[in-house]
């Protein structure tokens, strides 16, 4: 859906580091996250491309783009740009990645790393309830194919260090896998997430 959100794995992958407060608050909007992951997803766009595939006013999506521009999440592409009436942009890179564990100390970066973090889990949220209105309009064998699960154990530090790097192993095969359009392919998401239970 919009952006990829990683917290410092695959290095390997283009990617932008956020370390400091002013691009982890810029991203703390749900029209922006919405607008870099479509362009993530989808490649370059033009303003009114955004506008219709959003819903916003050009204005709006302008006045978000300069932002995240600004910030270093996305370029001008104006190889895309026919007759220069109006300016086509891309994605900076495939991946943003934040390391929770280095704003510990820091109140500051703190607050706007959870803001950033809050903005993100809101749009799964929203995603994934579009993905089940739009089930009724799916072939039912791509229905069944789907999945919605969890689960919870019992592990050391060492052995949730390693579900996590399984999960990040699973994550990047299919990525690779499924970078571009083949015959007989459409797109698919995926949302995980492993973190230790509060009080446990």
């Amino acid at each position: 859906m919009l952006q990829s959100y990683d917290d410092g794995m695959a290095e390997h992958r283009n990617s932008i580091d956020l370390h400091d407060p002013g691009p982890m608050r810029a991203l703390a909007h749900p029209l922006r996250l919405k607008i870099l992951g479509l362009l993530r997803v989808e490649g370059p766009q033009s303003v009114s491309m955004l506008a219709e595939a959003t819903g916003a006013a050009s204005g709006s999506i302008s006045y978000h783009v300069s932002t995240l521009a600004k910030h270093g999440f996305v370029l001008p592409a104006p190889e895309r740009e026919r007759d220069g009436r109006e300016r086509w942009w891309r994605a900076a890179h495939e991946i943003t990645r934040t390391s929770a564990v280095e704003f510990l100390d820091d109140p500051e970066r703190r607050e706007a790393s959870d803001a950033m973090r809050r903005a993100v889990i809101d749009a799964y949220h929203r995603e994934l309830l579009d993905a089940l209105e739009a089930e009724h309009d799916l072939d039912p064998e791509w229905v069944s194919a789907s999945d919605s699960s969890d689960g919870a154990a019992q592990l050391t530090l060492d052995e949730f260090r390693e579900l996590t790097a399984d999960l990040e192993a699973i994550h990047e095969k299919w990525w690779a896998r499924g970078r571009e359009p083949r015959p007989g392919t459409r797109s698919v998401r995926w949302i995980t997430h492993s973190f230790p239970r509060p009080g446990r």
